[in-house]
């Protein structure tokens, strides 16, 4: 009888993390939690209950006890500080709006994460993600990423730019879940975080305010610039890019006599771009740093983009947001959505994902709209 495969679970010290530990455990996995360390001194002082607190680690800790596995605590400030927090910065100031959580997923949970793992002798890791992983039946071997079957709570968007390398040694038992039927599994197990809320912030920006976080990170970087409309003529005065995103409408300081939102945001001259809400919508979107769940998918694109049709897939943008139909065009590195249907708020520096029904077949990150 094959021994069951060593499991290192990353807890956040959530009722997600926490059931699929349980779960795995038993199923006869042998299994060990671990939370990554991800804060600073300054976040550890506040230990504002966040996934980067000290209280979530203490809950984790209490959850590995209570399911009877060995739980650590793992240090990953330095990955989490070069891969996500200073991009993060960084990409503001450059007039984008990144996803930390992509990033975190790709390059600490499962890139600094995992290796980790592998070398503590684990085999595989899991989360509790809303996602599914299955072995594709008519190609052993190799792994699909799918749509969680709770639409509600479906988190593969954020693991679109994972690989064959993360996906083989992945494993997410509450994707086939909904959340209700995890937050019962954890009741009845007798688990602390059963009715613990979901984080709904970014985990490192203290009071959800970005802006502010920016600054203390760069002083002086926040340059006043322009509000202009798309035809140039100047609106006003704004105190920095930082603190606007693409679709904004609230919160842009200022009254002008009908709604307007933010349209786009120019880092070289500092003009926020303001419009209607009609002048929100694109009719694609240009992508960089594309990567593909498997390499035939990379492969099938590049010949459906060979004579200018592009791959059919299902689109989507942001998170939360519905997929919409487009075709998938590669060029070298970089890649063109074109929708079907003209969508709102396309953003540079969100993350796009696309799909063939419940799969993933790859995702990129957004580096400017294409047509209106």
């Amino acid at each position: 009888m094959t021994a069951p495969r060593r499991v290192l679970v990353a807890m956040s010290g959530g009722v997600d993390s926490s059931v699929a530990a349980a779960l795995l455990a038993q199923a006869g996995y042998d299994v060990a939690g671990a939370t990554m360390r991800l804060g600073d001194a300054e976040a550890d002082a506040r230990d504002e209950g966040g996934c980067c607190s000290l209280a979530a680690v203490e809950d984790a800790r209490r959850v590995a006890h209570r399911i009877g596995i060995p739980f650590y605590v793992l240090d990953f400030r330095d990955a989490f500080r070069t891969a996500v927090r200073e991009p993060f910065v960084d990409a503001y100031l450059r007039g984008e709006t990144p996803n930390p959580c992509v990033a975190c997923n790709r390059f600490v949970k499962f890139g600094a994460f995992l290796a980790k793992a592998r070398v503590l002798g684990f085999d595989a890791v899991a989360t509790g993600h809303y996602a599914r992983v299955e072995e594709d039946p008519a190609a052993p071997g190799r792994f699909r990423l799918l749509r969680g079957l709770d639409p509600g709570k479906d988190q593969s968007y954020a693991l679109a730019q994972l690989g064959q390398d993360v996906l083989s040694r992945l494993l997410l038992p509450v994707g086939g879940l909904a959340k209700a039927e995890t937050r019962r599994l954890a009741a009845e197990l007798g688990l602390a975080v059963a009715d613990k809320p979901d984080s709904q912030e970014i985990c490192f920006i203290p009071d959800d305010d970005h802006a502010a976080y920016i600054l203390a990170q760069r002083p002086g970087s926040g340059r006043p610039g322009r509000f202009v409309d798309r035809a140039g003529n100047v609106l006003g005065a704004h105190g920095g890019i930082h603190r606007f995103t693409v679709g904004q409408r609230k919160g842009l300081g200022r009254a002008f006599g009908k709604p307007m939102y933010v349209v786009s945001l120019d880092a070289a001259t500092g003009d926020v771009v303001l419009g209607e809400e009609r002048d929100l919508y694109r009719d694609g979107a240009v992508l960089g740093d594309v990567v593909f769940t498997r390499e035939e998918y990379r492969a099938e694109a590049a010949a459906a983009s060979a004579d200018g049709t592009g791959l059919p897939v299902r689109a989507q943008v942001r998170y939360g947001k519905d997929a919409v139909p487009a075709r998938l065009l590669l060029a070298g590195e970089s890649a063109r959505l074109a929708f079907d249907r003209p969508v709102r708020a396309v953003t540079p520096g969100q993350a796009a994902a696309f799909y063939r029904d419940d799969e993933v077949l790859g995702g990129g990150t957004i580096l400017r709209p294409g047509e209106d």
